[in-house]
């Protein structure tokens, strides 16, 4: 049913509910083309443009809270990262989101004003670069989480995903989508479970984390200063431990380097240039080894929320089926086997 709705339309009655006295002259599509997001360029007679956000996934006070969110840390975080993050637009003194709904669909637009891209990231960095990238990434987790007492609450968390989970497993349709590996969800959603009370415990704070690091979020100021310039797609945004941003990072500095291929191994985290990456981000900001030993969850988690549970609704069908498919057959068989975090805390002499 999806396919016969007409979101430019959509887009458009919440331009003019926005402001209906600017007229659009167009509104294009500029989407990856690999997620269920819509994302468009609207351009008006004066030749200015805004970007439109379109989704249609999860729960609408989910991305309502997040937005809110990112919109105090665009105007609260401090320099040099205060022009980082893309602003969405307000309407008086909040900020506007459209909620389009009907007995077919969902959906909810947000306006983005255009934000300025520098570099883009090399595919492949080189060993100074990553250096400079675990740097950059450690200066601006640690604005985030000097920030984190200003911003709104959220009620997304771990356990409330996790159990999200467990709950489609109880219904029709989750019993018939993983008929064939139900068991084994089961099972790795407990010891999820049980490692993240250890791991809460430890006095752990939660803070902003954006989790998608591939080099098609994110620009830099030049390759040689690697300073991180800009950063948009806020799609999988979350409060959170900051370790939840690690397995992309190790993505972006692996070996082959991030060519946003669609398989995600578990291997990247134990590369010697994620080792580089660890080290350097370590003496600007340190990890505890409660931390360290925590990225293997992090992984589940990733694997079990974004690829087992929301996958179809983050990737289009061919993605969404052949990394599901990988998750059972691969990812999830070999945390055990491959996540090695003695390895890891003697690099950083934890």
């Amino acid at each position: 049913m999806l396919q016969f709705i007409d979101f430019t339309a959509i887009v458009k009655e919440a331009w003019e509910a926005y402001d209906d006295t600017r007229k659009i002259i167009s509104i294009v599509d500029i989407s990856a083309k690999v997620s269920t997001n819509h994302v468009y360029r609207v351009k008006f007679e004066d030749e200015s443009f805004i970007i439109a956000k379109l989704s249609y996934y999860g729960k609408f006070e989910h991305f309502e809270q997040d937005h809110k969110i990112i919109d105090v840390m665009s105007n609260n975080m401090p320099a040099p990262f205060e022009n980082v993050l893309a602003r969405s637009l307000m309407k008086g003194n909040k900020l506007f989101i459209h909620r389009y709904k009907t007995d077919v669909i969902d959906a909810w637009v947000i306006f983005y004003r255009p934000i300025q891209i520098k570099k883009r990231s090399p595919r492949r960095l080189n060993e100074e670069q990553i250096e400079k990238f675990a740097e950059q990434l450690a200066l601006f987790h640690k604005a985030c989480f000097n920030i984190r007492k200003t911003l709104p609450t959220s009620s997304k968390s771990f356990k409330t995903d996790i159990h999200a989970l467990l709950q489609y497993l109880e219904t029709d349709d989750g019993r018939y989508e993983h008929r064939m590996h139900e068991n084994v969800i089961r099972e790795q959603c407990n010891l999820l479970l049980q490692e993240f009370e250890v791991f809460r415990h430890s006095g752990i704070e939660r803070m902003p984390v954006f989790v998608d690091w591939n080099i098609g979020n994110f620009s830099i100021a030049s390759t040689t200063s690697f300073k991180l310039f800009s950063r948009w797609d806020y799609d999988w945004f979350r409060m959170s431990t900051r370790m939840m941003d690690f397995y992309f990072l190790s993505r972006v500095v692996s070996n082959v380097g991030d060519r946003t291929a669609f398989s995600y191994y578990i291997g990247p985290l134990m590369e010697d240039r994620f080792i580089r990456f660890l080290k350097a981000y370590h003496a600007v900001y340190p990890l505890t080894g409660n931390e360290i030993v925590f990225l293997k969850e992090v992984y589940r988690f990733f694997i079990l929320n974004y690829v087992v549970k929301d996958g179809r609704y983050f990737f289009h069908e061919m993605f969404a089926n052949k990394l599901q498919r990988e998750a059972f057959e691969i990812y999830l068989p070999s945390i055990e086997k491959e996540f090695d975090a003695d390895k890891l805390l003697k690099a950083l002499n934890l």
